[in-house]
């Protein structure tokens, strides 16, 4: 057990200086948002990049991901149910409410567990072209048929893979390694340089972040509760059972679980910021399920290895 939190361990000291550093004000107002996009356009990618040119791209595709799949579809079903029948919401909000529940943190988080907990990315590098270019559509789909908002919404899915650095890095590292090109170390050695700034960079980021956390408005606390449940307790268990249904076991149904148990993701309240007036409900989950995962990914963890 000690070795398995120890893979924590840097996870919980980086996101606590990140903490630390927005709340004494050591990095200036803008700190948080110069971090967070060198991480998001430069370091990042470029840590998903070396990591998929050395990698067989048909092992993206495997039973651990289907059980993913999967259980992310189920999640976000139940959540579209919940927000609508229960809390009576419109369907952009409904949607928006689905998607906190079964959206998961794969870059600024997601990226850093594979690498220190799970000792391998691929995975999460499935997770990282899945739901931008599978679930992101779907979404953005139904907010804007509730919205009325339909101008320029082909353009803005159809260049989504060129605007996301993340995805640009992923896709680039899969072609290179399925074309079988060697890239030369001369190219390759400053990159990975570059990307080994980003894991540290996104958990000190992600620990500014928490700064920003308080208690949801009274009538808004079921509904982020419910996003929170969805997204850190069903999302897991659900995966789990998919894997069990589908023979996964070992290392991949540690990482599948692992995946599902991350938190909610902040381009769900990106893309709330973007369509709907009152964005509250997406970012208290944001926060809420990123103060909470801490816990959660370290039992899930513990209890599957």
């Amino acid at each position: 057990m000690a070795g398995v939190l120890g893979g924590f361990v840097p996870i919980w000291v980086l996101t606590a200086i990140g903490f630390l550093a927005a709340r004494t004000n050591v990095l200036g107002e803008r700190g948080e948002a110069v971090l967070g996009r060198f991480a998001f356009y430069l370091a990042m990618p470029a840590v998903l990049f070396t990591t998929l040119v050395g990698s067989d791209p048909a092992a993206l595709a495997n039973r651990g991901v289907l059980a993913f799949v999967i259980a992310t579809f189920v999640v976000g079903t139940i959540g579209l149910v919940l927000f609508g029948r229960v809390f009576r919401r419109s369907l952009p909000d409904r949607a928006l409410g689905a998607m906190a529940g079964a959206y998961v943190n794969s870059g600024n988080l997601g990226i850093p567990v594979a690498v220190g907990v799970l000792g391998d990315s691929s995975f999460m590098v499935a997770v990282v072209l899945f739901q931008p270019v599978v679930v992101m559509p779907i979404v953005l789909a139904a907010v804007e048929l509730g919205s009325g908002q339909r101008s320029g919404a082909l353009r803005t899915l159809a260049t989504l893979p060129v605007r996301n650095p993340v995805i640009l890095g992923s896709l680039l590292g899969v072609v290179v390694a399925a074309s079988g090109w060697q890239v030369p170390a001369l190219v390759l050695d400053p990159v990975k340089a570059l990307g080994a700034a980003g894991v540290p960079t996104a958990l000190v980021v992600l620990g500014m972040s928490l700064t920003a956390l308080r208690a949801p408005d009274r009538r808004d606390r079921a509904q982020v509760g419910a996003a929170v449940a969805l997204k850190l307790l069903l999302h897991p268990l659900v995966t789990f059972l998919a894997c069990l249904a589908l023979g996964v076991d070992g290392p991949l149904r540690l990482a599948a679980v692992v995946c599902a148990a991350l938190p909610t993701a902040q381009n769900v309240y990106v893309l709330a910021r973007e369509y709907r007036p009152d964005a509250r409900l997406p970012g208290d989950a944001v926060l809420l399920s990123t103060a909470l995962s801490m816990v959660t990914l370290s039992l899930a963890t513990v209890l599957l290895r």
